[in-house]
Protein backbone atom coordinates (compact mmCIF):
# COMPACT_ATOMS: atom_id res chain seq x y z
CA UNK A 1 0.00 0.00 0.00
CA UNK A 2 1.13 3.60 -1.09
CA UNK A 3 0.82 5.96 1.75
CA UNK A 4 1.16 9.29 1.49
CA UNK A 5 3.43 11.28 4.37
CA UNK A 6 2.01 14.03 6.68
CA UNK A 7 3.72 16.93 7.60
CA UNK A 8 5.68 17.90 4.69
CA UNK A 9 5.48 20.82 2.53
CA UNK A 10 5.69 20.84 -1.81
CA UNK A 11 8.45 23.11 -3.11
CA UNK A 12 9.43 24.51 -6.90
CA UNK A 13 9.94 21.40 -9.37
CA UNK A 14 8.37 18.76 -7.88
CA UNK A 15 10.68 19.10 -4.58
CA UNK A 16 9.37 18.70 -0.89
CA UNK A 17 10.31 19.48 2.35
CA UNK A 18 10.04 17.00 5.43
CA UNK A 19 9.10 18.49 8.05
CA UNK A 20 8.35 15.49 10.44
CA UNK A 21 11.94 15.96 12.00
CA UNK A 22 14.49 18.32 12.70
CA UNK A 23 16.32 17.53 10.02
CA UNK A 24 14.02 19.22 7.68
CA UNK A 25 14.74 17.37 4.66
CA UNK A 26 14.71 19.30 1.12
CA UNK A 27 13.77 16.16 -1.05
CA UNK A 28 14.08 16.16 -4.96
CA UNK A 29 11.77 14.01 -7.21
CA UNK A 30 13.15 10.40 -7.09
CA UNK A 31 15.41 10.74 -3.77
CA UNK A 32 14.74 9.46 0.04
CA UNK A 33 15.25 11.46 3.04
CA UNK A 34 18.21 11.00 5.32
CA UNK A 35 15.50 7.99 7.26
CA UNK A 36 15.57 5.93 4.19
CA UNK A 37 12.27 5.33 4.33
CA UNK A 38 10.51 8.56 3.28
CA UNK A 39 10.66 9.02 -1.01
CA UNK A 40 9.74 11.87 -3.33
CA UNK A 41 7.44 10.71 -6.04
CA UNK A 42 6.78 13.17 -8.08
CA UNK A 43 6.38 15.82 -6.03
CA UNK A 44 4.27 13.60 -3.16
CA UNK A 45 6.05 12.33 -0.25
CA UNK A 46 5.40 8.69 0.20
CA UNK A 47 5.92 6.34 3.76
CA UNK A 48 7.72 3.52 2.21
CA UNK A 49 7.38 1.53 5.17
CA UNK A 50 3.67 1.59 5.91
CA UNK A 51 2.24 -1.68 6.56
CA UNK A 52 5.44 -3.10 6.72
CA UNK A 53 7.37 -4.13 9.71
CA UNK A 54 10.44 -5.55 9.98
CA UNK A 55 10.42 -6.84 13.62
CA UNK A 56 6.88 -7.87 15.45
CA UNK A 57 7.86 -9.69 18.91
CA UNK A 58 6.14 -9.85 21.87
CA UNK A 59 9.16 -8.77 24.97
CA UNK A 60 8.26 -7.74 28.74
CA UNK A 61 7.89 -4.21 29.03
CA UNK A 62 10.50 -3.95 31.35
CA UNK A 63 12.92 -5.02 28.66
CA UNK A 64 11.86 -1.65 26.52
CA UNK A 65 12.31 -0.51 29.38
CA UNK A 66 9.63 0.92 31.23
CA UNK A 67 10.14 -0.37 34.65
CA UNK A 68 7.10 1.90 36.48
CA UNK A 69 4.59 1.07 34.00
CA UNK A 70 2.44 -1.98 33.90
CA UNK A 71 5.30 -4.25 35.51
CA UNK A 72 5.14 -7.94 34.72
CA UNK A 73 2.97 -7.25 31.21
CA UNK A 74 4.31 -8.31 27.66
CA UNK A 75 4.29 -5.67 25.19
CA UNK A 76 3.64 -6.48 21.20
CA UNK A 77 7.02 -4.83 19.99
CA UNK A 78 6.97 -3.72 16.23
CA UNK A 79 9.57 -1.70 14.20
CA UNK A 80 9.82 -1.35 10.38
CA UNK A 81 13.52 -0.41 8.97
CA UNK A 82 14.74 3.62 9.13
CA UNK A 83 16.14 6.48 11.63
CA UNK A 84 16.51 9.87 11.15
CA UNK A 85 20.12 9.49 13.42
CA UNK A 86 22.73 8.08 12.67
CA UNK A 87 24.54 6.89 15.96
CA UNK A 88 27.82 4.97 15.67
CA UNK A 89 27.17 2.63 18.12
CA UNK A 90 23.34 1.28 17.62
CA UNK A 91 22.86 -2.14 17.80
CA UNK A 92 19.75 -2.17 15.73
CA UNK A 93 21.88 -0.92 12.94
CA UNK A 94 21.10 -3.72 10.73
CA UNK A 95 17.44 -2.19 10.61
CA UNK A 96 17.47 0.83 11.56
CA UNK A 97 20.67 1.70 8.69
CA UNK A 98 19.42 -0.08 5.90
CA UNK A 99 17.21 0.92 3.19
CA UNK A 100 13.57 -0.72 3.13
CA UNK A 101 13.74 -2.56 0.25
CA UNK A 102 16.67 -4.49 1.25
CA UNK A 103 15.69 -6.22 3.77
CA UNK A 104 12.88 -8.95 4.62
CA UNK A 105 9.54 -7.22 5.78
CA UNK A 106 5.84 -8.69 6.80
CA UNK A 107 2.59 -7.32 5.14
CA UNK A 108 0.64 -6.16 8.58
CA UNK A 109 -2.01 -3.72 8.33
CA UNK A 110 -3.17 -1.52 11.59
CA UNK A 111 -6.16 -3.50 11.84
CA UNK A 112 -4.07 -6.66 11.50
CA UNK A 113 -2.20 -5.37 14.25
CA UNK A 114 -5.02 -4.55 16.38
CA UNK A 115 -6.16 -8.32 15.99
CA UNK A 116 -2.81 -9.81 16.85
CA UNK A 117 -2.20 -8.46 20.57
CA UNK A 118 -6.25 -9.74 20.76
CA UNK A 119 -5.46 -13.40 19.70
CA UNK A 120 -2.53 -13.23 22.54
CA UNK A 121 -4.66 -11.52 24.97
CA UNK A 122 -1.48 -8.25 25.06
CA UNK A 123 -2.90 -4.42 26.13
CA UNK A 124 0.95 -2.93 24.96
CA UNK A 125 1.81 -2.23 21.65
CA UNK A 126 5.28 -0.58 21.70
CA UNK A 127 7.24 0.78 19.01
CA UNK A 128 10.95 0.51 19.17
CA UNK A 129 13.96 -1.24 18.25
CA UNK A 130 14.21 1.51 15.58
CA UNK A 131 12.60 4.86 15.47
CA UNK A 132 8.90 4.98 15.65
CA UNK A 133 8.86 8.43 14.13
CA UNK A 134 10.30 7.78 10.94
CA UNK A 135 7.14 5.11 10.46
CA UNK A 136 5.19 8.48 11.55
CA UNK A 137 1.41 7.05 9.53
CA UNK A 138 1.67 3.36 10.46
CA UNK A 139 2.53 4.31 14.23
CA UNK A 140 -0.36 6.86 14.23
CA UNK A 141 -3.10 4.28 12.83
CA UNK A 142 -2.33 1.86 14.81
CA UNK A 143 -2.36 3.58 18.00
CA UNK A 144 -5.68 5.52 16.87
CA UNK A 145 -7.27 1.94 16.86
CA UNK A 146 -5.48 0.44 19.73
CA UNK A 147 -7.15 3.53 21.87
CA UNK A 148 -10.94 2.49 20.74
CA UNK A 149 -9.92 -1.14 21.86
CA UNK A 150 -8.35 -0.46 25.18
CA UNK A 151 -4.47 -1.32 24.15
CA UNK A 152 -1.81 1.21 25.40
CA UNK A 153 0.45 2.31 23.08
CA UNK A 154 4.00 3.41 24.36
CA UNK A 155 7.00 4.26 22.16
CA UNK A 156 10.92 4.32 22.48
CA UNK A 157 12.68 6.81 20.72
CA UNK A 158 15.41 9.02 20.53
CA UNK A 159 12.85 11.78 20.69
CA UNK A 160 14.11 13.43 17.71
CA UNK A 161 10.66 14.90 16.07
CA UNK A 162 9.57 17.64 15.34
CA UNK A 163 6.88 20.24 17.56
CA UNK A 164 3.30 19.63 15.54
CA UNK A 165 3.69 15.81 14.80
CA UNK A 166 4.67 15.43 18.56
CA UNK A 167 1.73 17.07 19.85
CA UNK A 168 -0.74 14.96 17.10
CA UNK A 169 0.82 11.85 18.55
CA UNK A 170 0.82 12.24 22.24
CA UNK A 171 -3.41 11.75 22.95
CA UNK A 172 -2.81 8.81 21.34
CA UNK A 173 0.26 7.81 23.45
CA UNK A 174 0.41 6.35 27.05
CA UNK A 175 4.07 6.24 28.27
CA UNK A 176 7.11 6.87 26.42
CA UNK A 177 11.41 6.30 27.16
CA UNK A 178 13.28 8.62 25.29
CA UNK A 179 17.12 8.45 24.90
CA UNK A 180 18.72 10.87 26.43
CA UNK A 181 22.67 10.22 24.82
CA UNK A 182 25.00 13.15 25.75
CA UNK A 183 25.80 16.49 25.39
CA UNK A 184 25.55 18.38 22.31
CA UNK A 185 28.93 17.59 20.81
CA UNK A 186 27.69 13.92 21.12
CA UNK A 187 24.75 14.13 19.43
CA UNK A 188 26.42 16.59 16.51
CA UNK A 189 29.32 13.94 16.38
CA UNK A 190 28.23 10.70 17.12
CA UNK A 191 24.36 10.92 16.11
CA UNK A 192 23.68 13.18 13.65
CA UNK A 193 21.47 15.24 15.06
CA UNK A 194 21.05 17.90 18.22
CA UNK A 195 20.78 18.18 21.92
CA UNK A 196 18.34 20.91 21.95
CA UNK A 197 15.60 19.34 19.56
CA UNK A 198 15.55 16.42 21.61
CA UNK A 199 15.49 18.43 25.27
CA UNK A 200 12.07 20.20 23.43
CA UNK A 201 10.56 16.73 23.36
CA UNK A 202 11.25 15.66 26.72
CA UNK A 203 9.75 19.07 28.30
CA UNK A 204 6.54 18.49 25.87
CA UNK A 205 6.13 14.72 26.94
CA UNK A 206 6.61 15.65 30.53
CA UNK A 207 3.78 18.52 30.22
CA UNK A 208 1.72 16.49 28.40
CA UNK A 209 1.21 14.35 31.39
CA UNK A 210 2.96 11.21 28.97
CA UNK A 211 4.25 8.63 31.52
CA UNK A 212 7.90 9.21 30.85
CA UNK A 213 11.09 7.43 31.34
CA UNK A 214 14.47 8.26 30.26
CA UNK A 215 17.42 6.22 29.36
CA UNK A 216 21.12 6.80 28.91
CA UNK A 217 23.57 4.27 27.23
CA UNK A 218 27.21 5.06 28.51
CA UNK A 219 30.19 4.69 26.02
CA UNK A 220 33.90 4.67 27.66
CA UNK A 221 35.46 7.42 26.60
CA UNK A 222 32.78 9.19 24.98
CA UNK A 223 29.81 10.30 27.67
CA UNK A 224 31.57 8.61 30.55
CA UNK A 225 33.18 11.12 32.68
CA UNK A 226 31.49 12.12 36.14
CA UNK A 227 31.21 15.76 34.54
CA UNK A 228 28.65 14.69 31.77
CA UNK A 229 27.00 12.57 33.87
CA UNK A 230 25.93 14.66 36.67
CA UNK A 231 25.08 17.57 34.28
CA UNK A 232 22.74 14.68 32.33
CA UNK A 233 21.50 13.73 36.16
CA UNK A 234 20.95 17.70 37.06
CA UNK A 235 18.76 18.30 33.97
CA UNK A 236 16.67 15.49 34.67
CA UNK A 237 15.68 16.69 38.07
CA UNK A 238 15.35 20.62 37.39
CA UNK A 239 13.26 19.87 34.21
CA UNK A 240 11.68 16.41 35.10
CA UNK A 241 11.43 16.34 38.52
CA UNK A 242 12.41 13.58 41.23
CA UNK A 243 9.94 11.21 40.18
CA UNK A 244 10.98 10.32 36.57
CA UNK A 245 13.24 7.14 36.54
CA UNK A 246 16.05 7.38 35.21
CA UNK A 247 17.94 3.94 33.27
CA UNK A 248 21.92 3.92 32.80
CA UNK A 249 22.35 1.28 29.96
CA UNK A 250 25.89 -0.26 29.53
CA UNK A 251 27.41 -0.51 25.90
CA UNK A 252 28.52 -3.22 24.05
CA UNK A 253 30.51 -2.99 21.13
CA UNK A 254 28.45 -3.02 17.91
CA UNK A 255 28.04 -0.80 14.41
CA UNK A 256 31.10 1.73 13.85
CA UNK A 257 32.38 1.39 17.51
CA UNK A 258 33.86 -2.03 17.96
CA UNK A 259 36.74 -0.87 18.87
CA UNK A 260 35.34 0.89 22.07
CA UNK A 261 35.38 -1.82 24.81
CA UNK A 262 31.94 -2.19 26.55
CA UNK A 263 30.82 -0.54 29.81
CA UNK A 264 31.81 -1.33 33.40
CA UNK A 265 29.41 -2.10 35.30
CA UNK A 266 31.21 -0.17 37.62
CA UNK A 267 30.48 3.13 36.30
CA UNK A 268 26.75 2.47 36.11
CA UNK A 269 26.81 1.77 39.82
CA UNK A 270 28.78 4.83 40.13
CA UNK A 271 26.46 6.65 37.89
CA UNK A 272 22.82 5.50 40.24
CA UNK A 273 24.61 6.47 43.21
CA UNK A 274 25.55 9.59 42.05
CA UNK A 275 21.87 10.21 40.74
CA UNK A 276 20.37 9.09 44.39
CA UNK A 277 22.47 11.41 45.71
CA UNK A 278 20.91 13.97 43.82
CA UNK A 279 17.95 13.33 45.04
CA UNK A 280 16.34 11.31 41.85
CA UNK A 281 14.32 8.66 43.69
CA UNK A 282 14.29 5.60 40.92
CA UNK A 283 17.38 5.26 39.23
CA UNK A 284 18.44 2.02 37.71
CA UNK A 285 20.94 0.38 35.73
CA UNK A 286 20.03 -2.06 32.50
CA UNK A 287 21.46 -4.76 30.53
CA UNK A 288 24.07 -6.01 33.38
CA UNK A 289 23.69 -8.36 36.36
CA UNK A 290 22.56 -5.89 38.83
CA UNK A 291 19.39 -6.95 40.64
CA UNK A 292 20.21 -3.82 43.02
CA UNK A 293 19.81 -1.81 40.58
CA UNK A 294 17.20 -3.26 38.84
CA UNK A 295 14.51 -2.76 41.78
CA UNK A 296 12.03 -0.18 42.84
CA UNK A 297 12.45 0.53 46.38
CA UNK A 298 10.22 2.95 48.24
CA UNK A 299 11.73 6.02 48.86
CA UNK A 300 10.75 6.06 52.15
CA UNK A 301 11.49 3.32 54.12
CA UNK A 302 13.36 1.07 51.38
CA UNK A 303 11.62 -1.87 50.46
CA UNK A 304 11.92 -3.28 47.91
CA UNK A 305 8.97 -3.68 46.09
CA UNK A 306 9.58 -4.67 42.62
CA UNK A 307 12.28 -7.34 41.99
CA UNK A 308 13.98 -7.68 38.51
CA UNK A 309 15.93 -10.21 36.82
CA UNK A 310 17.07 -9.91 33.14
CA UNK A 311 14.35 -7.81 32.61
CA UNK A 312 11.80 -10.28 33.92
CA UNK A 313 9.61 -8.88 37.42
CA UNK A 314 10.62 -12.23 40.07
CA UNK A 315 8.54 -9.99 43.16
CA UNK A 316 6.11 -7.77 43.32
CA UNK A 317 5.13 -5.98 46.46
CA UNK A 318 3.44 -2.91 45.04
CA UNK A 319 -0.13 -2.24 46.28
CA UNK A 320 -2.35 -0.06 44.94
CA UNK A 321 0.78 1.78 43.63
CA UNK A 322 2.01 2.34 46.96
CA UNK A 323 4.13 0.83 49.85
CA UNK A 324 2.87 -0.33 52.96
CA UNK A 325 4.65 2.47 54.81
CA UNK A 326 2.02 4.74 52.60
CA UNK A 327 4.52 6.11 50.19
CA UNK A 328 2.99 6.29 46.73
CA UNK A 329 5.04 5.31 43.73
CA UNK A 330 4.57 7.07 40.64
CA UNK A 331 3.47 5.35 37.64
CA UNK A 332 1.07 3.38 35.56
CA UNK A 333 0.12 0.25 37.57
CA UNK A 334 -2.86 -1.23 36.14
Amino acid sequence: MEKEALFYKKLKNNSVQCQLCPHFCTINSGEKGKCRVRLNKKGKLISLVYNKPCSVATDPIEKKPFYHFLPGKEALSIATAGCNLSCLHCQNYTISQVDPEKINTLTLTPEEVIETCKKKKIRIISFTYTEPTVFYEYMLDIAKLAKKARIKCTIVSNGFINKKPLKKLISHIKAANIDLKGNAKFYEEVCGGNLDSVLKTIKLLHESKVWLEITNLIIPGYNDSDEEIKKRIEWVKNNLGEDVPLHFSAFYPCYKLTNIQSTDPAILTKARIIAKSKGLKYVYTGNVRDVQGSTTFCPRCNEALLVRQTFNLIKKKLKKGGCKCGEKIPGVWR
